[in-house]
């Protein structure tokens, strides 16, 4: 059967919206061909999230809800998608390129004997073979890939770039049985540090700091700026070596990749390997005292001034605006 099978990531029985993103994606791109689309949702007590997927494209979802896949573990959920994938017979398989998307994909890809295509930001069907388009170089260039016509084609893609739309419908739920889990390293406690903060991979805005912030007091000026714009909060690399914040807020090519809506970067200098993280991002804005920062050569709107003047400023405005 030709389609498309989107794996869905949960955590604590929510749905992440970047796998939303993605079976959004695929729903586009299977309506060009007639194609079905389903989704593979692997947890324990998520059930009751199946049908809703529904509403985003998938016409049927296949759920293993077992307690050992409460919590992510790559060798369980690897059998869960390939089982789901054996089932459906799929063309494509996409995942969400989180954290959790980027480690299961390749997991996924060397059961089925393929090739994996990781962070795409853009997509063609050139008959039933997909290419991609995925940035290469740090984000300095891009490269148009494909499987060479192995398939199933495996493909994660790149959080807040594609569209995400809602519409109605349900989807039929297929339970999936004759798993094995035969998990040798099981996941017992999952430890989040952010306190319920908004993940900076998903957050539509994003407000980072750098080196400029001067020390860990003064992230809580972009904390307050940050809940006022139901933004999260970014550092870039040289903030947590300093140790000014945990490294889950790292913008960067050795941190998280981001596209956000919109991108606001105080203090931070615009080394490459942080545009590398940022440089999709749809609007970027630049505080800087330097006016020959790096930063504003990418930013669409810049600001040269000393930001515990500006950032204070922008509070007072944007708490105007919210009041009125």
């Amino acid at each position: 059967m030709a389609g498309i099978l989107v794996f869905i990531e949960q955590r604590d029985g929510s749905i992440r919206k970047g796998s939303l993103q993605a079976l959004s994606e695929a729903k586009r791109q299977a309506a060009a061909k007639g194609w079905p689309v389903a989704a593979v949702l692997p947890g324990s007590g998520i059930s009751g999230e199946a049908a809703g997927l529904g509403a985003y494209g998938a016409s049927k979802v296949y759920v293993a809800d077992d307690a050992n896949l409460a919590l992510y573990s790559g060798e369980g959920y690897a059998e869960v998608v390939a089982k789901a994938a054996g089932q459906f017979e799929p063309d494509a398989i996409f995942f969400s390129a989180t954290a959790m998307g980027r480690d299961l994909a390749p997991r996924v890809a060397a059961r089925l004997g393929v090739g994996a295509l990781a962070d795409v930001t853009g997509l063609d069907l050139d008959g039933d073979q997909f290419v991609a388009r995925r940035p290469v170089y740090s984000g300095k260039a891009f490269a148009v890939v494909d499987t060479a016509g192995k398939k199933p084609q495996v493909i994660s893609l790149r959080p807040n770039v594609f569209a995400l739309e809602q519409g109605e419908g349900t989807a039929e739920v297929v339970n999936l049985d004759g798993l094995s889990l035969s998990i040798r390293a099981l996941v017992k406690e999952f430890v989040e540090k952010g306190g319920g903060e908004i993940d900076v991979a998903e957050a539509e805005i994003i407000v980072s700091g750098g080196r400029g912030m001067k020390g860990p007091e003064n992230f809580a000026m972009l904390k307050e700026l940050a809940d006022l714009l139901g933004a999260a909060v970014g550092a870039s690399r040289a903030a947590v070596d300093a140790g000014w914040i945990d490294h889950s807020h790292q913008v960067g090519q050795t941190g998280k990749v981001v596209s956000p809506t919109l991108y606001i970067a105080v203090g931070i200098s615009g080394a490459i390997q942080h545009l590398a993280g940022m440089g999709s991002s749809k609007v970027i804005v630049a505080i800087n005292k330097d006016p020959d920062a790096p930063i504003f050569k990418v930013a669409d709107y810049g600001i040269v001034g000393d930001l515990f003047e500006v950032v204070p400023a922008l509070i007072e405005e944007v708490k105007k605006i919210k009041a009125a």
